[in-house]
């Protein structure tokens, strides 16, 4: 037995969801995804502060909180000292601000959140790690734990100081599992050599493993017609050992009825599947390409507004589907209102946030090189 084995492994990720024309959450579509999840026997809910600047976390007050009771699902939310917190009072007045926001009452998983190189002494500066032992203590913090994008090193120096914390967020993925930045399979091992259950973030890497690349694609139809394509890569990440939850960031109810057709009776993959994967991995290390995940959260702090997600989204076309002429369509619009690649200071603001490691400046050279020539 581990903490978190009997949760439902499929969590419901609340940082992209369904969005109106006007860039609004869809709050009628929310809700039926809601309902959806919770007829099937799923439980966890993720959020966070920043999400989408605070409304992911109104909408889990509209669409859950004020519609079941408390007791029936568990939410889960993180408090980041890389923004609105330029000092220990205003880090810590997130936590109230994420109560007062979702109307929960209480928090059943807590996280300090994307901890990473630049940041994780920051969280030890503010105090925050005593911060959410106190509301444990009150009763308003049931499990408390942190989200993690950084070595393995550095998470084995966190658990050595912090034995107490619960549970750890990674990111596991068949794709990034020996990804030398990501560092999925390593990371994986030390949060388990301390005996940590994991939640697992980012299993369809953003929704790239939703639609793989076509050598990735005619493996697993090959495989199994049948089976779509997040299927594999979210039961890979839950068919792995300590798994309390598989985070989904579902954006439409069509992928929502789609993970739970095969995760309201999850089945761990077989050994036959397991070998699909390792293929699909092998096919997947042969592919260049720009492993961004649209987090976003590198738009910040870039004082040029370059839209860094969309550019490597329309450099990937080209590297990943060898759509050339698509990728500069989509570099034109991205940049018909903002900063281009070729406008980045360097001031390396994006790759200090940035979760997973990329070299962005690097990155938008190569593509000033492909759009503007």
């Amino acid at each position: 037995m581990y903490f978190g084995e009997s949760t439902p492994k499929l969590g419901f990720g609340l940082m992209r969801l369904p969005k109106e024309p006007s860039g609004k959450i869809d709050m009628e579509q929310t809700k039926k995804m809601v309902d959806l999840f919770m007829e099937a026997g799923m439980t966890y809910f993720d959020t966070a502060y920043v999400y989408d600047n605070g409304a992911s976390e109104q909408a889990a007050k509209a669409a859950l909180v004020e519609r079941y009771p408390r007791e029936s699902y568990t939410l889960a939310t993180k408090l980041c000292v890389w923004k609105d917190a330029q000092d220990e009072q205003a880090a810590r007045q997130q936590f109230y601000t994420s109560l007062e926001r979702t109307g929960a009452g209480y928090f059943d998983y807590y996280l300090l959140h994307a901890l990473q190189a630049g940041n994780y002494k920051k969280y030890e500066e503010y105090r925050i790690w005593d911060f959410v032992k106190e509301q444990k203590e009150k009763g308003l913090i049931k499990h408390w734990g942190f989200s993690f994008h950084a070595t393995p090193e550095i998470l084995d120096e966190i658990l050595t100081k912090h034995p107490d914390a619960e549970f750890v967020q990674l990111q596991l993925n068949y794709a990034d599992w020996e990804h030398p930045e990501v560092a999925a399979r390593a990371n994986y091992e030390v949060a388990r050599k301390h005996g940590k259950s994991i939640v697992v973030m980012e299993p369809v890497k953003g929704g790239l493993l939703a639609n793989p690349p076509k050598p990735v694609r005619e493996i697993l139809d090959k495989a199994n017609q049948n089976a779509s394509y997040a299927s594999w890569a979210i039961r890979y990440a839950a068919s792995l050992d300590g798994i309390l939850t598989v985070l989904s960031g579902m954006s439409n109810l069509e992928q929502m009825k789609d993970n739970l057709s095969y995760m309201q009776a999850f089945s761990p993959l077989d050994k036959q599947e397991q070998e699909v994967i390792q293929s699909v991995q092998e096919a997947m290390n042969n592919i260049k390409s720009i492993p961004c995940t649209a987090c976003r959260y590198c738009m910040a702090g870039c004082p040029q507004q370059i839209p860094i997600p969309e550019i490597f989204a329309a450099r990937n076309k080209q590297l990943v589907w060898e759509q050339l002429e698509k990728g500069k369509e989509a570099y034109d619009k991205a940049v018909a209102d903002a900063g281009k690649a070729s406008e980045c200071m360097e001031c390396g603001r994006c790759e200090k946030v940035c979760p997973q490691q990329i070299k962005v400046i690097e990155h938008l050279k190569e593509c000033k090189t492909a759009f503007e020539g």
